[in-house]
Parts: C-alpha cells; sequence; structure tokens
C-alpha cells in the first residue's frame, strides 16, 4: 500500500498472490511463475474482462462499482471485513489527519474515560498510538497503554511483551487491525510500517499479506502485577466525529475471579494512597491438631 500510489490496486496484487490455484478450484495446464492467482483467473472467476481487471491493479481505473468489488471479494476468497476494507481503500482520498486529530476536543474524551473509574478504557487513533487512558487501563497494561505510546511498536519491541505466552495471536491481531483501520494515504502510517517491516520479519510479513481484522470484540488475558493473568472482554467502538479515533473498553465476566481482581484493582487505585498495589497473599493456617477428646 504505497501512500501516493493506487491502494486499492495494492491490494488486489496482494491477495492475488496468497490465495493458491488448489484454493480457487483453478486448473493450471501450463507451468506458473507465481504461488497465487494470474490476473485473467481472477478477472474470469469475478465476471470481468482481463483488461479492465489489469487497469485496476494499475490504479488506471479508480471507480469501480461495489458490485464489481464485492465480485472481486468472491474471487479473491475475502471475508465480510476484507470486503469492507476494500470497498474503504476504492473510496479512500488524501486527507489532513493531522489538522483533523488538532480539531478534537480532548477534554470531552477524557471526561468519558474519567468517568469510568471502574472500567480499563483508552482511546488510539488510526495508528494505533494511544491518544487517551484511565488509570485502570494503565494498571491492566502497564507502559503499552500509556498516552503517546504507540501499541504495534510496543508488541514488537518491548521484550514484557514479546515474553508473553500469547504473543504470536497478538502480534498477528496487532498488525491486521492496524491495517484495516490505517487510513491508505496516511505518510505517518506508511512509516511506522516501513520502520517495523525492517525491524521485524513477522510484522513484515503480515503487513506484506494485507490481512486484515477490525477485531470489534474477543478476549484479552493480561498479566496483572499481583493478579496473574486474568481474562477479559475487549469492546473497540468507533468515536463518532473524529479521524478514525477508537474507543477500547475491557471487562470481566461478572462473577468470575477476574472480576473480582478488577474491582480490587480499582479501589486500589481510588484509595488515598493512589497507585495499585498487589493484594496480599491469604496465609495458610496449619492444619488442626486433633485434641485428646478426639482421639
Amino acid at each position: 500500500m504505497a501512500a501516493n500510489g493506487s491502494p486499492l490496486g495494492d491490494y488486489l496484487r496482494a491477495r492475488r498472490a496468497v490465495v493458491t490455484p488448489e484454493d480457487a478450484g483453478v486448473r493450471s495446464h501450463t507451468r506458473r511463475r507465481v504461488p497465487g492467482l494470474r490476473r485473467d483467473e481472477v478477472a474470469r472467476a469475478a465476471g470481468i474482462s482481463q483488461e479492465y481487471y489489469l487497469r485496476l491493479e494499475q490504479g488506471r481505473d479508480r471507480t469501480p462499482s461495489d458490485q464489481v468489488l464485492r465480485a472481486l471479494g468472491r474471487a479473491l476468497m475475502l471475508d465480510e471485513a476484507a470486503i469492507s476494507y476494500m470497498l474503504l481503500l476504492a473510496a479512500a482520498e488524501p486527507v489532513d489527519l493531522m489538522a483533523q486529530e488538532a480539531a478534537v476536543s480532548m477534554d470531552n474524551l477524557a471526561a468519558i474515560l474519567n468517568a469510568w473509574p471502574n472500567t480499563p478504557a483508552y482511546i488510539i487513533d488510526s495508528r494505533h498510538t494511544v491518544v487517551l487512558s484511565n488509570a485502570m487501563a494503565r494498571a491492566v497494561v502497564p507502559h503499552a497503554l500509556e498516552p503517546g505510546v504507540n501499541i504495534p511498536e510496543a508488541v514488537f519491541t518491548l521484550p514484557q511483551v514479546r515474553a508473553l505466552p500469547t504473543w504470536d495471536r497478538l502480534a498477528s491481531r496487532t498488525v491486521r487491525r492496524l491495517r484495516y483501520y490505517g487510513h491508505p494515504f496516511d505518510p505517518r502510517l506508511h512509516a511506522l510500517a516501513a520502520r517495523l517491516s525492517e525491524q521485524d520479519p513477522v510484522f513484515r510479513t503480515i503487513w506484506e499479506r494485507q490481512d486484515v481484522d477490525p477485531y470489534y470484540d474477543g478476549d484479552v488475558r493480561p498479566e496483572v502485577n499481583g493478579y496473574g493473568q486474568i481474562v477479559l472482554r475487549h469492546q473497540t467502538l468507533v468515536v463518532p466525529g473524529t479521524p478514525g479515533f477508537l474507543l477500547c473498553v475491557f471487562h470481566a465476566e461478572p462473577g468470575s475471579p477476574s472480576a473480582d481482581a478488577i474491582a480490587q484493582l480499582a479501589a486500589r487505585i481510588s484509595s488515598p494512597h493512589g497507585s495499585p498495589r498487589p493484594p496480599r497473599r491469604p496465609r495458610r493456617r496449619p492444619p488442626r491438631r486433633p485434641s485428646a477428646e478426639g482421639k
């Protein structure tokens, strides 16, 4: 996805390269130079001419209909999230994201987060840099949810994050989510992707495939100091009136051990002492010795 090129054309090429003929049910009678589908095979499966498909890949035609895009999505075996992303790419135009972000009222958003003292919540921009976070979010995920931290950079560069047993799944989800929500004409997004691609081959592989995942909701399992690993549900909401800001909220299953841990953590944060402290481990009482009467 080039910052000044054709985002749709780049996406079509990337997805065509990862669909094998076997997956698409295509029989080839000649030697193939690439593992993915050929342009003519995609065009035939989508019911369009090869010349028209070539114009789309080369960026010479940037106004395909939704019907054509959905047909291409089926030919490339895309799921609904990937088709939605392709529709966004086709409609994308260069914008001044810095000016739009500067116009957002942070005071109003901060007031919302601070009104939830018992709920971990944070807001990220389209590059997944933390814009705001409340005290509970910073306690549940320290370091990575501080304002100003870029979450993809934290996932791929912080040793304590890479040491997590769920890192592989977290890394894949982070890149796919960044791709989905990032603006295709944002030069800062492309600079971030280029930097992380150079530093980490895992990031580069996932980014170049152009896999996407909006990750609206799901489970997260952070390691919380003093409480061990807890299980939380993650919910993502788009903030209206902003250039792609996302509100992310964690919550625990009512009555679960994780809910108890969150409640204790919230109580410690709101205590006069301020910063949360890990709970004391309950002492085990020694077993009672049988009395003389019980012998």
